[in-house]
Parts: structure tokens; C-alpha cells; sequence
């Protein structure tokens, strides 16, 4: 999976990966975490831009593929670890940013919502996060029939998650049901991806 993923989707997405530090206007120095971080692809680009940056993912293979990465890279301020998305092991307030790229459409809601709330947890309280993933609709073109494809093949709990995703308005419903306010909202590849910059807020009730 993780060799598949390295093959065929990071080419795809990486203007996408360029694009998000500069978007979210995260600056030198500061510390984000990106879960469900895959082969490292975007926490490898907040590293070029000098953001201490570090991925969590709960497939070792991922990880792997990852810290090879890393390595071929050779950025030392980025760190990658094998880790539950939804039972984050850091303290309160750890990190600038938390974001998650593609990481939420394949996940039943409950297991979506605690990722986000442990996102929530883990940011300052002046901090962000940062969303890219499907927009909803879909659009109707190459790349929306392309993604619904693909995850139509995933098949299993992985299409499950999506359709949920789809019916429940995507980033919409996610940003509705966790009192999150976007501050910054735009969309790429066509339309197929939406990205959001959020801000916490940690005095509000986190959805379960």
C-alpha cells in the first residue's frame, strides 16, 4: 500500500503539498503535527520550509516509508512515529498546527471525530488546523471520477467512510459539528480538494 501511494498519489498531489504551508501561513519555526501522515510526503515539505514538523501514522509500512524518506531528504527538523490518530501519545497544546491531508474521508464518523478532537487537544490555544480533502460535492470531472474510482476499488471500511463522508457535506459537516470557524478557505486540482485553515477554540465542546 504505502509503495502504491508513493507511486501514484503523492506525484499527484505534490503541488498541493507545495502549496499548503504558504496557505496556512505557517512560519519558521513553528511546530506542527500532521496525522494520518502517510509516506511523510507533507511533513517532509513543512520541513524545507524550516517548520518543525512531525507525522504520525498507525500503519507501520507507512512509517517506513516515511523514515526512508526522511532519510533521502536529509532534513533533520521532521520526526515520524507509529501512532493513533485518534489517541494522540502528546500532552495539551503541543503544537502550533495540527493537519491532516486525505487522512478523514475514509474513517467512520466516530473514528473521525476523535481525530479531530484530539487534534483539537493537542493545538495551542491560539493555534490552527489544517484540512485537505474531498470537496462535496464532487466535481464532475477527470478527477472527480478519478477519486471516486479509486475509492470505490478501496472497497471495504475504506469506501464505507467515504460514502459517509460524501453524504454528510465533507469538510462542511466536519467544521459545523466541531465549532471549528474557518479562516481560510480554498480549492484545488480542479475543484476536487478543499483546503481550510481552522481556528481552535479551546473553550468550546469538542464532538465525540
Amino acid at each position: 500500500m504505502s509503495i502504491t501511494y508513493e507511486k501514484l498519489i503523492d506525484p499527484i498531489l505534490r503541488n498541493v503539498r507545495h502549496y499548503a504551508p504558504f496557505f496556512s501561513a505557517m512560519k519558521v519555526g513553528d511546530k506542527v503535527l500532521d496525522v494520518c501522515c502517510g509516506t511523510g510526503a507533507q511533513v517532509i515539505e513543512y520541513g524545507r520550509n524550516g517548520i518543525v514538523a512531525t507525522g504520525i501514522d498507525n500503519d507501520q509500512n507507512m512509517v517506513n516509508s516515511a523514515l526512508r524518506n526522511k532519510a533521502k531528504s536529509a532534513i533533520s527538523n521532521i520526526s515520524f512515529l507509529l501512532a493513533d490518530a485518534a489517541n494522540l501519545p502528546f500532552d495539551d497544546g503541543s503544537f502550533d498546527y495540527a493537519s491532516v491531508s486525505l487522512g478523514l474521508h475514509n474513517k467512520e464518523e466516530g473514528v473521525r471525530n476523535r481525530i479531530i478532537s484530539e487534534m483539537k487537544r493537542v493545538t495551542s490555544a491560539d493555534g490552527y488546523l489544517l484540512f485537505i480533502d474531498f470537496n462535496v460535492p464532487l466535481p464532475r470531472n477527470f478527477w472527480g471520477i478519478l477519486a471516486q474510482s479509486i475509492e470505490f476499488v478501496a472497497g471495504g471500511s475504506h469506501y464505507k467512510g467515504f460514502k459517509d463522508y460524501i453524504e454528510k457535506r465533507g469538510l462542511v459537516y466536519i467544521l459545523e459539528n466541531h465549532q471549528l470557524d474557518s479562516e481560510k478557505i480554498d480549492y484545488l486540482k480542479s475543484s476536487l480538494l478543499t483546503i481550510v485553515k481552522a481556528r481552535v477554540h479551546k473553550t468550546q465542546k469538542m464532538a465525540i
